[in-house]
């Protein structure tokens, strides 16, 4: 059968009729079958890009390995977007629409880098008609059992330790209320607007999914307040991760029924009920079981946690960076990154970071009169701290890129209870709610994060020990009169060992609770919260670094590092000045931790490390890397 399909390129006012002869084309064939006719409209060498499909009708996603005749009508519009990509695996953001500034939520597709998106306000939430559909179907299920006085858990029954009080009809509303409302029980310091703004969209992705049993009209009031920018108060403290985060959960159920307290742009922080008021919004009644399904879940954990992740790797990136610098701040060798030797150790994560530091210190392609004037100095090999860099670094690397694996699956996974399955009319209960599986990634978030700021400060020793560096003494000329960065040092050295506390694993720790019946919890809350707390920390460990690797190199002028590492530090030198006599520390050391959570470090050097890597295949291959591989490492097949 033939198929024609009306195909809109986002941006682009003009439709292409692309003419599927048998139907058994793919989806990404459209795709690239209409861009490439663009492309030669516009007599435009663009090269393929990654790609977004959906139904124009209601901005479902569609698979690009679906057949034509499976997903789509003759005659059906799509809309297609090209994306760029977010990620250092290859992966891309199909939930975000950047030219309507919507993030689209059905349950599947959410990235960290969506949710950090969400977190701003810039961006509204919508759901497809397919995903209304299933939201539809669920609750039809939900309201058959109470119509037919069926028990089920979380429908007419009590909760936890009352699981077997059965409950009837007519009580069932005044049930979502004193559940939720006894379930305000966080204490401690609120979420930032920003965080609660991400558990909150992360709460609706969850319901997006189907599986909830939420009504239509509850979902369409919650997304309406989330659009409107009305963020419950949400204390910090209080989720023991399982039954899920309840009481975080409660707060921002309690907040949509106009109970606490609610902040908006129009109205500031104001009673719940004022703030929904002054946005023409109505406080919400919750129906049977959408108490429970408004509190059931790990979003609390999961939302910190994606945070953290998208903070992590930032961080890592540039921590690779700020190494190489002062490696050459230390007239280190290179010897130790030859590729045969990290290939002989196949980890991912060991390979990558070598590959980076290869690409920023002495090489043919970038080279360095500074690593030029050691060149004969007959060393042998660097301390740890140098040589080790790629396998310290490394493992972080790894551990981030596992972290994210967990944090994304779980933000796109069904973690109520219990859950409703349309297809056979079931309700059932189970333990999706529990949260040791961000608990522990997170755990180990932390450790990772942790160590690249330990091998930092060990590179700072060197950096300041004259017997160590042969530069001058705490970097600074006239010591004695002059302390320098003596005491940043210190700072580095208490963030470092106050980390090494906060690394404990919260999650190997657990209090039974409701009476015995949850026996078992993730303490996953603290979790999230100390991942956070250790890369604030390691934000201002690698400033410090920076603060000092850039000094240093100012103090071996006039020699000249690398183009890439010469540029990272003619970046930090248009912001802070070189240290040439003591001056208020702490200033500098707030203007570098702002520029390492710009992630403008990575964003200088990321084009120098593709250009080496174009020359290193070009001189090896003879042929250029494309774009797109800057990320793998070049001895790894």
């Amino acid at each position: 059968m033939v198929f024609r399909i009306p195909v809109t390129i986002h941006s682009i006012p003009e439709k292409f009729l692309i003419v599927c002869e048998t139907g058994n084309e793919t989806i990404q064939w459209l795709c690239e079958t209409a861009y490439s006719r663009y492309i030669d409209r516009c007599n435009n060498k663009i090269p393929f890009s990654d790609f977004v499909a959906r139904r124009s009708s209601d901005r479902s996603l569609i698979s690009m390995n679906d057949c034509v005749q499976h997903v789509l009508k003759d005659d059906e519009p799509v809309e297609i977007d090209t994306v760029k990509r977010l990620d250092d695996d290859g992966s891309f953001s199909v939930a975000t629409d950047e030219n309507r500034h919507v993030v689209i939520l059905d349950g599947y597709h959410l990235k960290c880098s969506d949710l950090i998106r969400l977190s701003t306000g810039d961006y509204k939430i919508e759901l497809p008609e397919a995903t209304w559909n299933l939201i539809h179907k669920a609750r039809q299920v939900v309201d058959y059992i109470i119509d037919n006085k069926k028990v089920v858990y979380g429908v007419n029954t009590g909760f936890g330790a009352f699981a077997n009080e059965i409950i009837p009809n007519e009580k069932l509303a005044d049930l979502q209320t004193r559940l939720i409302v006894s379930h305000c029980a966080g204490v401690g310091e609120p979420l930032s607007i920003e965080r609660a703004r991400m558990m909150f969209a992360l709460r609706i992705n969850i319901l997006a999914k189907g599986y909830s049993g939420i009504s239509e009209d509850t979902l369409h009031r919650i997304i309406a307040a989330f659009n409107k920018s009305c963020i419950p108060e949400i204390p910090s403290q209080g989720t023991v991760g399982a039954s899920g985060d309840l009481a975080p959960l409660a707060h921002l159920a309690a907040g949509l029924m106009g109970v606490g307290r609610m902040w908006s742009p129009k109205t500031g922080w104001a009673t719940a009920s004022e703030v929904l008021a002054q946005n023409d919004l109505e406080v919400i009644e919750y129906k049977p079981k959408e108490g429970l399904t408004m509190i059931n879940g790990t979003q609390f954990i999961t939302s910190l946690g994606a945070e953290g992740v998208e903070r992590a790797i930032s961080l890592a990136r540039q921590a690779d960076v700020i190494a190489a610098m002062s490696t050459e701040a230390l007239r280190g060798t290179v010897r130790h990154l030859h590729p045969r030797l990290h290939a002989s150790r196949p980890h991912h994560g060991q390979n990558l970071v070598a590959q980076r530091l290869r690409a920023l210190l002495t090489s043919k392609f970038h080279p360095s009169s500074i690593s030029d004037s050691h060149h004969n100095c007959g060393k042998v090999q660097d301390a740890y701290s140098i040589r080790c860099i790629p396998q310290v670094h490394g493992i972080s690397w790894d551990i981030i890129k596992f972290a994210q694996k967990v944090i994304t699956t779980e933000m796109n996974s069904a973690t109520d209870n219990p859950l409703v399955f349309t297809d056979t009319q079931e309700v059932v209960s189970g333990g999706n709610f529990h949260g040791e599986y961000p608990a522990k990634a997170l755990d180990c978030l932390a450790i990772g994060i942790h160590e690249i700021g330990s091998l930092s400060a060990c590179r700072m020793e060197r950096l300041v020990n004259h017997g160590m560096s042969g530069l001058p003494a705490f970097l600074t000329l006239e010591g004695g009169l002059n302390s320098g960065f003596m005491i940043a040092h210190c700072t580095a050295a208490a963030l470092v060992s106050e980390n090494k506390v906060l690394c404990h694993p919260s999650s190997v720790d657990t209090i039974s609770t409701s009476a015995g019946q949850e026996d078992h919890v993730s303490m996953g809350g603290w979790s999230a919260r100390k991942a956070l707390k250790v890369i604030d920390n390691v934000e201002i460990i690698m400033a410090i670094e920076l603060l000092m690797a850039c000094q240093a190199i100012d103090l071996l002028a006039p020699l000249k590092s690398t183009p890439p590492l010469q540029a990272i530090h003619d970046l930090v030198r248009e912001k802070i000045d070189s240290w040439e006599k003591d001056r208020f520390m702490a200033h500098d050391i707030k203007e570098a931790t702002d520029i390492i959570k710009s992630g403008i470090i990575w964003e200088k050097a990321e084009s120098y490390i593709q250009e080496y890597l174009n020359w290193y295949h070009t001189k090896k291959d003879g042929e250029p890397l494309p774009k797109q591989d800057v990320h793998q490492p070049e001895c790894i097949h």
